[in-house]
């Protein structure tokens, strides 16, 4: 729980709303757009064309910092390479979609839960429910970083359309004064954010359709941006061959269905040696692929690929070499 001592000094006062107000009227993400202000008098397709051509807008504002992007994932995956942890900070939709983005990680990477944590302010309840207050506190992210036994090999992603959030800067300076990489990820210009992280990405993407509603192209701008910093990160660690899955956790019928059709893609075998294979290696996708394209037996696959670190072409250019 977040108490009012431990409040950031950032939070308003009873008499202090209006600094925080002339604050927010300076954020592009917060601007009100008056061409917009009869905007509940269209008709219904009218205003999801609207809505539609804002959300067009997204992905050009992404493109301009993909530069920026790419150092950052180069950074996050030497840190996860030596075994440091991926971790984002945020609070509201801005942490939920850090949340989501972990909650991804494992079935989709075989990743364990703990290497992509997603931490929200207020804790998991706030994932269903504002908890008052958490977001203000820069104690709170220091808090829940220092559970987590934050060390120097870790990436802490702080998030925040504002940019000003004091959970999200909290988190990243708390990061860096631990020697850990830090990303602040904003939707506004000279944000805070930006300016205590190591790596600022911030994807300016306008005023929002509704005025303040940062779920919207705001939300939109963050998500492409996480699905760019874990995946990315996860093809620069081996968890790929190419563009297929082989680090795939099979924990469904579907799943296992993937499983068996990523194997078939990859080497192209009969669904016989696909079965003996996956039988051979504990269903292991990457390994059933390796015992069928080196023409090894599963413990020597997964030999290689401990050897190669879990990359599939360095494990099958070593049996071909040998």
């Amino acid at each position: 729980m977040t108490s009012t001592t431990d409040a950031n000094a950032d939070a308003p006062t009873p008499d202090g709303y209006g600094a925080l107000r002339a604050q927010l009227d300076t954020l592009t993400t917060e601007a009100f757009r008056p061409e917009l202000a009869e905007i509940d008098q269209l008709p219904t397709q009218e205003i999801a064309r609207i809505m539609n051509g804002e959300d067009t807008t997204v992905p050009a504002a992404v493109a301009e910092k993909l530069p920026q992007i790419a150092a950052a994932i180069d950074a996050t995956a030497e840190r996860m390479a030596r075994g440091g942890r991926l971790i984002y900070a945020g609070a509201g939709t801005a942490g939920r979609l850090g949340v989501l983005d972990a909650s991804e990680c494992p079935p989709t990477f075989n990743t364990d839960p703990s290497e992509v944590i997603g931490l929200i302010a207020g804790g998991p309840s706030a994932m269903v429910k504002a908890v008052e207050g958490a977001e203000d506190s820069k104690e709170l992210a220091a808090a829940d970083l220092d559970a987590l036994g934050l060390t120097a090999d870790d990436t802490v992603v702080g998030i925040s359309a504002s940019g000003r959030t004091p959970y999200a800067i909290g988190a990243v300076e708390h990061a860096r004064g631990k020697g850990a990489l830090t990303i602040g990820l904003s939707c506004n210009a000279g944000s805070g954010l930006a300016a205590a992280a190591e790596h600022g990405l911030e994807i300016v993407v306008g005023p929002e359709l509704l005025t303040g509603s940062t779920r919207l192209k705001a939300g939109t701008a963050q998500k492409l941006v996480l699905n760019m910093l874990s995946t990315i990160t996860m093809i620069r660690l081996g968890k790929t061959y190419g563009n297929l899955m082989v680090d795939v956790r099979a924990s469904n019928e579907k799943l296992r269905a993937r499983s068996r059709r990523i194997v078939s893609l990859a080497t192209g075998a009969s669904d016989e040696e696909i079965e003996t294979a996956l039988a051979a290696t504990d269903g292991e996708v990457k390994n059933a692929i390796l015992t069928i394209l080196g023409g090894v037996d599963g413990p020597t696959a997964a030999t290689l690929l401990a050897d190669s670190h879990g990359h599939l072409r360095a494990a099958l250019a070593g049996v071909r070499t040998t």
